[in-house]
């Protein structure tokens, strides 16, 4: 079977090579059987068993064709095709003795030998049939010796041999190249999935990251004041413990949406410009105060992508976890800045800051999660950027800047 899926009988070469051959061995034919009727002996008898002998020849070998159909590249020839072949030459070396016109019909009979099996038995072929062709022309050849006899046969069969085993060896090299190309296709088809696979897996690992851990986060907090003032004061520790099952629910709630379309559900009806305002009071998890502010013209920033709009709520909201948990702040400010092109968020903090080329808590940041990381990921995947501005004692503002338009949204920079 061949590699690429295409079979000589397809090819629409190896057709048209096919159908010139039979061509010129049709006419080849009836060139030697009209020299028979024209120019053969008297006997009448002698003269039609030759020519029965001609015509059970071309039927010979042109239902072949059909009976013992010749190999495909590259494969070995069936016994059956072998002994048509054997017949077939038989026959001619039959009509060789009688007729020498019938040495005309040796090109056909050539070409199908070389063009169909396999190098090592075709030249041997072409070497015998060019050797008999000159041995009937000497055989019937009349006054002086013409060495053009000899020549002529020799060097068209060797024309014809060396053309086809270097059209068949071109063939086979081209085909070991297609089976190469194919089979890297199949290797990049496989490390693009592979790819893709790994990109959604770091994908979903962030939303369920967004989504999960920072109501835990939140849950935590709230369980442990609510567990600080349980006996000195109960009913700020009830409140807290309602906080908790509230951040619980909503959770809940955020996942379920997950599941069904990955949305955020803080986007769902409302603006990217309502969401962030929400983050200011939906969360009541002992920690900073939180204000929002939006520096844009009247009625900005409008409809933005989807992809935007999620990138900096997430952003906004991992920066907002980070500063409640780790940063010991007690005010944040998020900025909401629309321009002609870009949207940008600011998520600043007074709290202690950090070292940017050492963060602090590494080693319970590498166990839990994603942290800037993360939040470089998703400015990075709405085609925007994120940068971090602090140190030690002097707060921290984290910035995510992404464009506005749809296509950079779906840009992503290395």
């Amino acid at each position: 079977m061949e590699r690429d899926g295409t079979t000589p009988e397809a090819d629409p070469d190896a057709r048209w090579l096919t159908t010139a051959l039979h061509t010129a061995f049709v006419l080849l034919l009836g060139g030697a059987v009209a020299r028979l009727l024209t120019h053969g002996p008297a006997d009448t008898a002698r003269t039609a068993a030759v020519l029965a002998l001609f015509l059970t020849f071309g039927a010979l070998h042109l239902l072949g064709r059909l009976y013992a159909p010749a190999p495909r590249l590259g494969e070995r020839p069936t016994p059956r095709h072998l002994f048509w072949l054997g017949t077939v030459l038989a026959l001619w070396l039959v009509l060789l003795a009688l007729e020498p016109s019938a040495t005309w019909c040796t090109m056909p009979l050539l070409f199908t030998g070389l063009h169909r099996l396999p190098v090592r038995l075709a030249v041997p072929l072409a070497a015998v049939l060019v050797a008999l062709v000159v041995t009937s022309e000497i055989r019937v050849a009349t006054g002086a010796f013409n060495p053009n006899l000899v020549i002529a046969p020799v060097a068209l069969g060797t024309v014809a041999t060396a053309v086809l085993v270097h059209s068949r060896r071109l063939t086979a090299r081209q085909r070991l190249l297609i089976d190469d190309l194919v089979h890297t296709r199949g290797e990049l088809a496989t490390t693009e999935r592979q790819t893709g696979i790994l990109a959604e897996r770091q994908r979903l690992s962030t939303e369920i990251h967004d989504i999960l851990a920072q109501s835990l986060t939140s849950q935590q907090m709230l369980l442990q004041a609510a567990q600080r003032h349980w006996h000195t004061d109960p009913g700020t520790a009830h409140a807290h413990v309602r906080d908790a099952a509230a951040t619980a629910d909503r959770a809940l709630t955020e996942v379920r949406r997950f599941v069904r379309d990955l949305a955020p559900l803080d986007l769902a009806g409302s603006s990217l410009v309502q969401a962030l305002d929400a983050l200011t009071h939906q969360d009541r998890t002992p920690g900073p105060a939180v204000e929002f502010r939006l520096d844009a013209p009247p009625g900005a920033p409008g409809p933005l992508p989807g992809p935007v709009e999620t990138a900096l709520l997430r952003v906004t909201q991992q920066a907002l976890a980070n500063a409640r948990e780790h940063s010991g702040a007690t005010r944040v400010v998020i900025t909401l800045t629309c321009e002609d092109d870009l949207i940008t968020v600011d998520i600043a903090d007074d709290g202690h800051g950090f070292d940017p080329r050492r963060p602090p808590h590494r080693r319970r940041a590498a166990g839990r999660g994603h942290g800037l990381p993360g939040m470089r990921t998703r400015a990075r995947q709405a085609g925007g950027t994120l940068t971090v501005e602090t140190a030690p004692g002097e707060g921290t503002v984290v910035t995510a800047t992404v464009p506005r338009a749809a296509d950079g949204a779906r840009r992503e920079t290395p």
